[in-house]
């Protein structure tokens, strides 16, 4: 199946001095990637990438993304319009080379097979990392957090000064 997406990029196609390749969506693209990632609209979708071959036929990429969304208000349930920007780092590795590294500050690895990356699905892959699972309307405020009223004190606060007895 072809992803909303699709921009293949030979591999062959990357110098090795790198290359910086932008992918924008087209109103068909975001529509079907707004029903993917379950926003009501993207109205604008675009990424900058930078890429550099690796050795063993790896590709790493900085890739700056930037996104006009409709999302729905967790609190309100209205729409609203914003505004994601994002910074990755990614790897493109050969399918089954993928690292067993577990540092959570190593670039994001992306498998692909055949001599091409995708960096339609890239874009999209991180444009979904992006979202934040309960968006909150502009000046929103949790109604739990109005209701609560003023901080109480932690019920051991009388005892901080207090000394032990020796």
């Amino acid at each position: 199946m072809t992803p909303e997406l699709h921009r293949p990029l030979p591999l062959r196609q990357i110098p090795k001095a790198g290359t910086a390749i932008v992918v924008e969506a087209s109103e068909a693209e975001r529509e079907a990637l707004a029903r993917r990632v379950g926003l009501p609209a993207i109205a604008a979708l675009r990424c900058e990438f930078m890429l550099h071959p690796l050795p063993g036929g790896a590709v790493a990429a900085h890739l700056h993304l930037r996104a006009e969304i409709t999302q729905i208000c967790v609190v309100t349930l209205d729409p609203f319009a914003a505004t994601l920007v994002e910074e990755a780092h990614l790897r493109f590795v050969p399918a089954g080379r993928e690292s067993d590294d577990p540092d959570p500050e190593a670039p994001d690895e992306i498998p692909f097979e055949g001599e091409a990356i995708d960096l339609g699905e890239a874009a999209a892959e991180q444009l979904a990392l992006a979202l934040d699972p309960y968006p909150r309307k502009p000046g929103v405020v949790d109604p739990g957090a109005a209701e609560s009223g003023p901080a109480e004190a932690h019920p051991f606060a009388g005892l901080a000064g207090r000394t032990r007895p020796h």
